[in-house]
């Protein structure tokens, strides 16, 4: 009887405790501390992968994300500014008509669009200027700008058509041009969950994180910028945007997930979409505790068994309603008149075990959010590799400021399970519109800082009709520089090589190349019956300035003298060598060893040298130097070289195109073409030129025209433009670049295209946006006022696309110019907008150059090679491709492969002796 009376005690206890069974019935939702410290962890890995001044002015806000929306003016008085209190703010609330929800997108925006019209007219706010305005967009969505958000899908009860992977701001932007009559500009779209970061920021210099707990959920907070892989920039941080409730989209809190939340999931308008935030928000914890009572009721555990209609319908619990019940007065008081709206019978104890559901739903809402909170605050300390952190977190949502326990709740778990984080929460008292109107104000700065940074790059940036005239301009250069009377920019001057190589050179031939700061002296040796099988031997030497720019005398001895090293350094000071002269300026041929310099180029300024023939001021100087003997067959224009050098390895090759220090094209004209070489050159030349014809006469007769005779001419393109054809693309920049060089006015083209001048019309440029006060905080420095101080090499460094702001700012540092990151954007856009004007302009040059070999070849489509050399094309990393493509556009009947020179214009200088001796011989 003992045993019989002691069970009944125990029941009747069991009875009189109902939590007790409630306890049993969701002992899954009762989560300890070290399964939120596992969920904080996995939440924390997620979030790794996810990331591979005073204002014034007035300001319009747009609040959609709930049932309802709000419009906004945000006023900051000037002199006070937004973080002296000096914000004041007028907004109105417009509903939502439910079929907008569900009906289409641009339906949706057309009435946000309506009412922002309204909220304006009933204002009287004047429309005589236009008004900034900040987006808050409560629903994911990738943003590439600030003014710039894609939708990534829906949320709350909205299911608008045809948005989805859309721009939702110029969703809006087109919507307010509908609407007519409306001068808004949408500078920012911001969440709501960083515009509340922003509200709190206002008056919390430690609140760097935002947390919304309401109809949905979703966090923020300010990461290192070295870690989002998904922007540029690696100094400084960036608020990021969560998006925290897609947590478990991917089943990794399937062990959490109670029966109750899978049935919340598959009643959702997403099923498998936003898995944390229906365990955690007010749009599903009313539908949880539901489910969960009527289960309970279902199986007699409450109401005696008794189920009524309106407990099975979806909805009826409301999160308002988990609120009240949980008040801790009239708790129990709320549950019985909510259960019995219900058309239910409660008894105390069904009171009892229903208000201890909430309890349990909403505890466990705030202990997800706890362990979430937790994740993003441990980041934030090991980021920054503290023992301790102090920051605040700013709140907003209706959940956390209605729920009567919900915020101590959250606030306890949090401290529980960071202990050495000193975690002040912050309520924000006018929801996200201050934080919105912030960034708004912050993005007017910065769109117009935007505007004045385009318009200075904006006569850079090319249009096709502009590359169209330029290619004309280019053929018309070509044209009249083959003519024998009449001035030309373009020398056009004629190199005496008459063909390119076959593969049958051989022998050992000397090669000397100038033209740049260095010298190279070269040993080339084709093998006797080996196609394509070369050994190559070199030196390379400096030239000092103070010799570039001495006597003509100084220059050649030094040559002279290099020379002798090489031969020393061969062992073959004996030998009597055939010899290729490359020298890299415009030069005037009579025959294919001699050369008349016709001026100085790439910073050299020798004297006594215009107007002589280069290769007697060699020999002269090696006579002087009584050591060695050469017998130098040609002299080579650097770009004939190169055309030579692949011409070896690619039949095709008919062009050759230098695009570094100085940028030049030479290309195998026909001979019927070249006016100058009979009325200049006398008798000479004319039988020269028949004797080519002669040796063509047979090739008529075969099929296509490779036995047409040819000449290859040296183009010197770099002087278009001197005539002032080039002067409505020219910068002012250009003009400074120009003014201050050493030939003004001369190689007009060459200074907008070659490494010898780029880095300097970066320079000019950078020094106009510093003084305008958009670089570098405003202050020029001795060493952007310095000529010459930024080098082309930057340009290929800066715009490499492995090389991180981070090491753009350690270029700049080493400048002397200490820049944030918002300054290495910039330099990176200046150097980008420069090299692929530079790039265009050769593109449309070659343009002009194929489709003339085209025509002469009456030809449909051609196909051709060119080969290339220079250390723009090579080494920089956008400008082969920039250069390729407008090539392509402008010459589409043109095929025209580019092949990079493997070993310059010294081996190509090596093959235009050999076949000159072949042909002696």
């Amino acid at each position: 009887m003992l045993a019989v009376h002691l069970v009944s005690f125990f029941f009747s206890k069991l009875q009189e405790d109902p939590t007790k069974k409630v306890d049993r019935f969701l002992y899954a939702m009762r989560l300890h501390d070290d399964q939120l410290k596992d969920i904080s962890a996995r939440f924390q890995a997620e979030m790794k992968k996810g990331l591979s001044s005073e204002k014034k002015g007035q300001f319009l806000a747009l609040d959609l994300g709930g049932s309802k929306f709000k419009v906004l003016q945000v006023k900051v008085r000037e002199g006070m500014g937004i973080k002296r209190g000096g914000v004041e703010m007028e907004e109105r609330t417009y509903p939502i008509p439910k079929e907008l929800l569900i009906g289409k997108g641009t339906e949706l925006f057309g009435h946000v669009s309506e009412s922002l019209k309204d909220f304006l007219h009933q204002r009287n706010i004047s429309l005589e200027k236009k008004h900034p305005l900040a987006f808050t967009f409560s629903f994911p969505c990738e943003q590439t700008a600030l003014d710039q958000g894609f939708l990534l899908g829906w949320g709350k009860n909205y299911r608008p058509r045809g948005l989805q992977g859309k721009d939702v701001v110029q969703t809006l932007r087109e919507a307010i041009d509908r609407t007519g009559g409306l001068d808004v500009e949408v500078l920012a779209m911001v969440n709501d969950t960083v515009a509340t970061m922003m509200t709190c920021g206002f008056d919390d210099e430690y609140c760097e994180v935002g947390l919304i707990i309401g109809t949905g959920t979703n966090a923020c907070y300010m990461e290192e910028l070295r870690h989002i892989d998904l922007v540029e920039g690696d100094e400084g941080r960036m608020c990021v945007n969560t998006e925290w409730g897609g947590f478990g989209d991917d089943e990794s809190l399937n062990d959490y997930i109670t029966e109750f939340d899978r049935d919340v999931d598959a009643a959702s308008n997403n099923p498998g979409k936003q898995i944390f935030e229906k365990m955690i928000s007010g749009m599903y914890l009313g539908e949880l505790v539901r489910l969960v009572v009527l289960k309970m009721a279902k199986l007699g555990l409450l109401f005696d068994g008794r189920v009524s209609d309106a407990l099975r319908t979806k909805g009826k619990i409301t999160t308002a309603h988990v609120a009240a019940m949980e008040e801790y007065k009239n708790g129990l008081k709320n549950t019985k008149d909510i259960l019995t709206e219900l058309d239910l019978n409660p008894s105390s104890d069904d009171c009892i075990a229903v208000q201890h559901v909430s309890t349990i739903v909403s505890f466990r809402s705030s202990n997800l959010a706890a362990a979430g909170l937790a994740a993003i605050l441990s980041r934030i300390k090991q980021n920054r590799n503290l023992r301790t952190l102090r920051i605040t977190v700013g709140v907003d949502g209706t959940v956390y400021k209605t729920h009567p326990q919900y915020p101590k709740r959250l606030h306890k778990v949090v401290r529980r399970l960071l202990p050495e984080c000193h975690v002040r929460f912050v309520l924000s008292d006018s929801g996200s519109s201050k934080g919105a109107a912030l960034v708004s104000a912050v993005a007017q700065r910065l769109a117009s800082q935007r505007r004045q940074v385009d318009e200075t790059l904006a006569p850079f940036r090319l249009s096709q009709e502009q590359l169209q005239l330029v290619k004309t301009r280019m053929r018309a250069g070509l044209e009249a520089g083959l003519k024998s009377k009449g001035p030309s920019t373009i020398k056009m001057l004629p190199s005496f090589v008459y063909r390119t190589p076959d593969g049958t050179e051989k022998g050992k031939y000397l090669a000397l190349d100038l033209g740049g700061t260095n010298f190279r002296a070269l040993l080339v040796n084709f093998k006797k019956g080996l196609q394509h099988n070369v050994r190559l031997y070199h030196k390379i030497y400096t030239i000092p300035q103070e010799i570039m720019q001495g006597t003509g005398e100084e220059l050649f001895d030094h040559i002279a003298q290099c020379v002798s090293d090489f031969l020393d350094y061969m062992g073959m000071k004996n030998a009597h060598l055939p010899a290729g002269f490359t020298f890299s300026f415009p030069c005037e041929q009579t025959a294919i060893d001699t050369g008349t310099l016709v001026s100085w180029t790439k910073g050299y300024k020798a004297t006594d040298c215009e107007g002589h023939d280069v290769v007697s001021l060699l020999r002269e100087a090696i006579k002087r130097r009584n050591e060695f003997d050469l017998d130098i067959v040609a002299v080579v224009n650097d770009t004939v070289g190169t055309m030579m050098s692949c011409a070896y390895e690619d039949p095709q090759c008919e062009i050759g195109l230098i695009a570094g220090t100085g940028t030049n094209v030479c290309y195998m004209e026909e001979l019927k073409n070249i006016e100058k070489t009979e009325q200049k050159f006398g008798k000479t030349e004319e039988g020269e030129k028949e004797e080519h014809m002669d040796e063509g006469t047979e090739g008529e007769k075969k099929e296509g025209d490779a036995e047409i005779p040819k000449m290859c001419i040296n183009t010197e393109w770099g002087g278009l433009g001197d005539d002032g054809s080039l002067d409505d693309i020219i910068t002012p920049y250009d003009v400074e670049v120009n003014q201050n060089s050493l030939n003004p006015g001369k190689q007009r083209f060459e200074k907008l295209t070659s490494g010898m001048y780029l880095g300097e019309v970066v320079r000019q440029v950078l020094l106009d946006l510093t003084r305008g006060g958009l670089l570098f905080r405003g202050h020029v420095t001795e060493t952007l006022k310095t000529p010459g101080i930024f080098q082309t090499k930057y340009l290929s460094q800066i715009e490499s696309d492995r090389l991180a702001l981070l090491q753009v700012r350690s270029i700049l540092q080493q400048l002397g110019l200490n820049s944030t990151c918002d300054d290495s954007i910039i330099v990176k856009e200046v150097c980008g907008a420069v090299s692929r004007r530079a790039a265009q302009l050769c593109g449309a040059g070659m343009a002009a150059v194929v489709e003339k070999i085209r025509e002469n070849r009456g030809l449909v489509h051609l196909n051709i090679t060119v080969g290339v050399d220079g250390a723009l094309y090579k080494l920089h990393p956008h400008f082969a491709g920039v250069l390729q493509e407008t090539a392509r556009i402008l010459a589409p009947q043109c095929n025209v492969t580019f092949l990079p020179s493997e070993e310059g214009s010294g081996k190509g200088a090596a093959l235009i002796t050999a076949v000159a001796r072949q042909k002696h011989d």
